[in-house]
């Protein structure tokens, strides 16, 4: 509907357009991060394709004339091509920021036609933010103001009064970083914190971060977590500890994580709670031409993939 106005007021000029955004804005307001996963889940959709759209992997027939045409030319045509299939799309900012204003620019107008062309669709700007929490009041306005983010990735090292300003936006989802993908990520995430007593045994930080992200911070049902399909056992400790709670899981496809085991490890009560993201594999199915409809193809194959383990 939003497309169709946009046409009827385009010969109009720039004042229409100002209006038209103020539209869009308006129809935005009411979007609520949980509510878009639950109904996505209710369709079965836990895909979440992460547009890590690095410039230097674009294949040629989605290059355009500069960079921000090239990164949107290539995100709307994958986008096209999974939007009914996928439960979330999670834009990676560092794939954007290194391209300056032209990326920023790329990443807006991305955000922008997701919410066109797939509006109940949910985005998870993938930033991991943090910082005192004056600082936070910014980020979140550029996350959530401008670039119209539904949820976004945040580190936990600061505590919860530092990320109160993220925590206390209702209606958008406040994912934290719990147990990271990457090989070294033990290096602090298993450090052992506690005493160990025969009145308590010391816990690794990970589970600390999980038990406090569920227990304290979640007071408006707008968090979740992170948690990388490479470490399937702590992704079933984690899910045992934080119930029903969304878990964005990364590393499927190009970092080899088991979907099978990620799917038994962290499905909730319900057998839903899961976003698992894919990216490469799914960006870069193919160099060629058929680009677009190799993504699809293997979101396809993956969304398949995942309701066979959710029923198995």
């Amino acid at each position: 509907m939003l497309r169709v106005f946009e046409a009827m007021i385009k010969p109009v000029g720039h004042l229409a357009h100002r209006f038209y955004f103020m539209v869009v804005c308006c129809a935005m307001s009411d979007r609520n991060f949980r509510d878009l996963l639950e109904v996505q889940w209710k369709q079965g959709k836990f895909l979440c394709v992460g547009l890590d759209s690095s410039l230097k992997k674009i294949p040629e027939a989605a290059q355009r004339g500069g960079t921000r045409e090239t990164l949107v030319a290539f995100n709307r045509a994958i986008i096209d091509a999974t939007r009914d299939i996928v439960g979330a799309y999670k834009p990676n900012i560092a794939f954007y920021e290194a391209h300056g204003d032209e990326g920023w620019n790329a990443l807006r107008e991305t955000i922008q036609y997701i919410h066109d062309a797939a509006p109940e669709v949910a985005v998870i700007l993938d930033a991991k933010r943090a910082d005192i929490g004056n600082t936070n009041l910014a980020y979140i306005e550029s996350a959530f103001d401008h670039l119209r983010a539904d949820a976004i990735t945040v580190n936990p090292y600061p505590g919860k009064e530092a990320l109160l300003p993220f925590l206390e936006r209702k209606d958008n989802g406040v994912i934290v970083w719990c147990r990271t993908s990457n090989s070294g990520a033990g290096e602090f995430q298993d450090l052992m914190i506690g005493p160990s007593t025969p009145l308590g045994a010391s816990k690794p930080l990970y589970k600390i971060v999980a038990e406090h992200v569920a227990q304290e911070w979640n007071a408006n049902g707008n968090c979740g977590l992170v948690v990388g399909a490479t470490y399937p056992e702590e992704l079933r400790e984690v899910r045992a500890i934080v119930g029903d709670m969304p878990i964005l899981i990364p590393a499927i496809g190009a970092q080899n994580g088991d979907l099978e085991k990620t799917v038994q490890a962290g499905k909730d009560s319900r057998g839903k709670g899961m976003i698992i993201s894919v990216s490469r594999a799914v960006l870069f199915a193919s160099d060629g031409p058929d680009f677009a409809k190799a993504a699809g193809e293997k979101a396809k194959e993956l969304h398949q993939a995942i309701l066979r383990s959710v029923a198995s």
